[in-house]
């Protein structure tokens, strides 16, 4: 249950608000917490690079919450392609973010990460006492890593200075307003996209790996339910509680796109780990998590936003 009274005369500072998942986050604070729009700071990446520090202190100056999404962001070829570089960059972001608001004194400060930060071999569903055992996988190792890092630094920062940072650990996020650029988006938009411009649809993998795929709306309430109740410097995982097997997945998104081409998959084409699925327990229990999309809505819903899209291109 949201707590309105914890946001009342709260200005908050939504790092990534204007992207995919802060749009949605955004939209959360005004229209269910009740947030007025003018509290609400979106620092947009054109106009401040939070590579900087000094800019970063700029934007959180006079915040008491700061929801920090900013990242260097892309489907798996673009983390496979740019594993340094995305972790370079998104670390320096998340460094800066801490510092400021360390500096600043905010009353509360939470972080997203994702499940790639989890090590392939550790047992499922992926429950948060894992989270440090093994390494992430190869193929994600940048982000896997950087992802993970926001635990630590959440705990040193606590440690050393006091501050009230947490982390929320998500699904794979998916729905409407996502990425049109089919170079840097994830599986689900991919697909989509794929299913209206091409006659072939090719997959990489041979489908049979699993994943937990989170509507961007459940996503947003699991952060803004972690700012008011998680405390720091405490972790949660977010997910769907289900999974579902890639080859089920373009199965459904064939059916609600109407694609009559070949699916092909490329099983010499690395697919990803074998499963990849969220416990959200400690969620359910410390936050009053539970997600209310389930995979077949979030996909019609999806799938028609990006039908109007491509048909205004």
């Amino acid at each position: 249950m949201a707590d309105l009274e914890f946001w009342k005369n709260k200005r908050v500072l939504v790092t990534g608000g204007g992207g995919f998942l802060g749009s949605y986050v955004v939209e959360n604070l005004m229209a269910i917490r009740g947030v007025p729009a003018e509290h609400i700071v979106v620092p947009r990446s054109k106009s401040f690079d939070l590579r900087e520090p000094d800019v970063c202190l700029q934007i959180t100056r006079g915040c008491n919450v700061v929801i920090h999404l900013a990242a260097v962001t892309g489907g798996i070829s673009f983390s496979r392609s740019h594993p340094a570089s995305q972790y370079r960059d998104s670390t320096q972001i998340d460094l800066n973010m801490a510092e400021a608001a360390r500096r600043v004194g905010v009353r509360k400060m939470v972080a997203i990460g994702n499940l790639f930060a989890y090590a392939p071999e550790v047992p499922l569903p992926l429950t948060e006492e894992y989270l440090f055992a093994g390494l992430p996988a190869v193929e994600q190792r940048g982000v896997g890593w950087l992802k993970r890092n926001l635990a630590l630094l959440a705990d040193l920062y606590h440690r050393e200075y006091g501050l009230p940072m947490a982390v929320v650990y998500s699904a794979n996020a998916y729905g409407p307003r996502d990425s049109l650029d089919q170079a840097h988006a994830h599986v689900i938009p991919s697909l989509i996209m794929k299913c209206f411009r091409e006659k072939e649809l090719r997959v990489w993998g041979d489908g049979t790996g699993t994943r937990d795929f989170l509507f961007a709306s459940d996503i947003a309430e699991g952060i803004v339910l972690a700012v008011e109740k998680l405390a720091a410097p405490d972790f949660v995982n977010i997910g769907s509680e289900s999974e579902i097997s890639i080859r089920e997945l373009v199965d459904l998104i064939v059916d609600c796109t109407g694609f009559s081409g070949k699916v092909t998959y490329e099983s010499a084409k690395a697919g990803g780990d074998t499963r990849r699925v969220a416990s959200t327990a400690k969620a359910r229990r410390l936050l009053g998590f539970r997600p209310k999309i389930e995979i077949k809505e979030g996909l019609r819903r999806t799938i028609e936003w990006y039908r109007q899209q491509m048909a205004s291109l």
